[in-house]
């Protein structure tokens, strides 16, 4: 176990006026420029963004990044420095905060309900990166004194079965909204953040490409939940009443988005792809294991074929319009790095 950082998080902090919303937008904008000081983002450029935890001690080593990257992503100790420190740091402060508004509710109440857990929504494309954006805040919580326990939780699992799909007819839109059994996953969201003792979530495999049927994920009231996934931020379902429902959001303390290029997230898939013919798809117990025999040429048509007719359209029609729900949005550049932070003002 490495060193936790060296700050008080017990204690009341306070918050940081580049996080409060009153610090002047990153690379201010002309002083007759008024209407970009009434976004409802606070925006922050990396350097500025870093310079949130200067202060903070660095929790993950070398070993610690090699094992929570992703396949294609660049992430590095930098990274983890100068991005998800200070991030960490923030939801920290939410965390916090909540507990005391829970206790406040409670006093005002008369009440003693428990703490229940702080739930994270981590959404974005396909091979943008949002996996090991989760893992590594999963690893850096953990190391705050006040959240050891935090779980990750993907909504791969909450996929109907490949079977299920078939019947169904939308084995090419695996992915989209409708390709999760929705009420299951409302349903586990709800039981989690209500405190039920445990709580169970199906597992999928990315080697079988399939649910594992008789595996489950069992949570057992951690101090925070991350929920990773394409369309975690997606808006309820409008009935045929006009009526709406429960949305996964709705249980959230926090979101994240993480956003790109379509035209460099396309890129990084393809980028995937081709790793995965030598990795994943070699092994002749993988769904994909007929790729493995293309040449570069077919892969990358193949890659693009997948994106164009699945990937892209997903991205665009459901997973980009839903960016400005999120609390906070990683902006990535080319190179994977992220290059601006965009936060919600509270």
């Amino acid at each position: 176990m490495h060193s936790q950082p060296h700050t008080t998080p017990t204690s009341p902090v306070p918050v940081p006026p580049e996080i409060s919303g009153t610090a002047p937008w990153a690379g201010s904008p002309p002083a007759d420029n008024q209407a970009a000081s009434y976004s409802p983002f606070v925006e922050l450029g990396r350097s500025d963004w870093a310079r949130l935890a200067e202060s903070i001690e660095q929790p993950l080593n070398q070993d610690d990044v090699d094992r929570l990257r992703g396949i294609g992503d660049h992430l590095s100790l930098d990274e983890v420095a100068q991005v998800y420190l200070p991030l960490s740091r923030l939801l920290n402060i939410y965390v916090e905060n909540a507990a005391r508004l829970r206790a406040a509710t409670n006093d005002f109440l008369g009440e003693s309900t428990r703490r229940t857990p702080f739930i994270i929504g981590v959404a974005g494309s396909v091979a943008v990166g949002k996996s090991t954006t989760a893992r590594v805040l999963q690893e850096m919580l953990r190391r705050w004194p006040s959240t050891p326990r935090v779980e990750l939780v993907t909504t791969d699992g909450f996929l109907y079965p490949n079977a299920e799909l078939r019947r169904r007819g939308i084995m090419d839109r695996k992915g989209f909204p409708e390709a999760y059994d929705r009420r299951r996953l409302l349903r586990f969201v709800s039981e989690v953040k209500s405190g039920q003792p445990e709580v169970t979530a199906p597992v999928y495999s990315h080697l079988k490409y399939d649910i594992m049927p008789g595996e489950e994920h069992v949570v057992r009231r951690p101090d925070v939940l991350i929920l990773e996934g394409l369309n975690v931020l997606q808006p309820a379902r409008v009935r045929a009443d006009g009526t709406a429902g429960l949305a996964l959001s709705d249980f959230f303390d926090f979101s994240i988005y993480v956003d790109a290029r379509q035209a460099h997230i396309q890129q990084w898939y393809v980028e995937r792809f081709m790793r995965w013919r030598h990795g994943a798809f070699a092994d002749p117990e993988a769904y994909f294991h007929q790729y493995s025999r293309l040449t570069d040429e077919e892969a990358v048509t193949r890659a693009t074929d997948i994106w164009n007719r699945i990937n892209g359209p997903n991205l665009r029609e459901n997973i980009q319009p839903t960016r400005s729900r999120a609390r906070l949005v990683m902006s990535k550049d080319e190179d994977h790095g992220v290059s601006r932070v965009l936060l919600r003002k509270v």
